[in-house]
């Protein structure tokens, strides 16, 4: 474990030092959650469009619930494993770029923006890939961008981000199926 946790912060430090100055507003931008907000309008949209009013308002309920899954998990995970993050670990935080003006919580494991923007990806992806062939790609990249973001700035280590996405998925698809047996129940 000791070997891996070694890694996880070699690896952490080399993306990390990949970035400069000039991309740092890029990186934040991606990494803020208000960034997101065209993006959820655009499914939103699409949602609404493909499903109606009524399967749109379960859907927001589902998105609502997966969002609050996904938070609670992660903070479990923080308080229960207690894996300082690299912006308050001794060990890394004197040779690494912190670009935010602050670090964060104390605690860093797993990555909660990860793992929510790979939850949403998933889910849409499975609800549009046969109506949007292209959107699963997108969806995966922006995902993927978030998680690299939270590296890039500072803030958790790839095993973090690793572990987000593999949360996410899990519950993106689990939700899906859910959203799926509610609109059946309802017969919406």
């Amino acid at each position: 474990m000791n070997e891996i946790i070694t890694l996880d912060k070699e690896v952490f430090l080399f993306l990390n030092h990949l970035g400069s100055e000039t991309w740092d507003g890029f990186w934040m931008f991606i990494t803020n959650k208000w960034g997101s907000i065209p993006l959820y309008i655009l499914l939103l949209i699409f949602s609404f469009r493909q499903l109606g009013l009524k399967k749109t308002g379960v859907l927001l309920v589902c998105i609502a619930l997966l969002i609050t899954a996904t938070d609670q998990l992660a903070n479990a995970f923080k308080y229960g494993f207690e894996r300082l993050r690299p912006c308050h670990d001794l060990s890394v935080n004197n040779s690494m770029r912190l670009v935010k003006s602050y670090c964060g919580g104390k605690f860093g494991y797993f990555s909660a923006h990860a793992a929510n923007a790979m939850a949403v990806a998933v889910f849409f992806a499975l609800l549009f890939n046969r109506r949007i062939p292209f959107l699963p790609l997108l969806l995966l990249i922006w995902a993927l961008m978030v998680g690299y973001s939270r590296i890039y700035i500072g803030v958790h280590f790839p095993g973090d981000v690793l572990t987000g996405f593999f949360m996410g998925a899990a519950l993106g698809s689990i939700f899906y199926a859910l959203f799926k047996v509610v609109l059946q129940k309802l017969k919406v």
